[in-house]
């Protein structure tokens, strides 16, 4: 995929993931882009370690892997954060 696609993807699992773990979050479009990527990312890593497979297109399972990934960088950005 392009980087424009990735920026797209991670925007999108970005939000997502803001959506399905909401709260009092610091930044803004930038982090969030940041967050679905790195999301992405980290998902395709976990997703590959356990057998599932890594994101390598725009489809239904690699989208569910971002948003988990997502959760997953959300969940240590508030750690942080906090």
């Amino acid at each position: 995929m392009g980087i424009i696609s990735w920026i797209i993807f991670g925007l999108i699992a970005g939000i997502l993931s803001k959506w399905i773990m909401p709260g009092n979050d610091p930044g803004g479009f930038i982090v969030t882009i940041i967050i679905g990527i790195a999301g992405a990312v980290v998902g395709g890593f976990i997703g590959s370690l356990l057998g599932f497979g890594g994101v390598d297109g725009f489809n239904i399972g690699s989208f569910a892997i971002a948003v988990v990934g997502g959760l997953v960088v959300l969940w240590g950005y508030r750690k942080i954060k906090g």
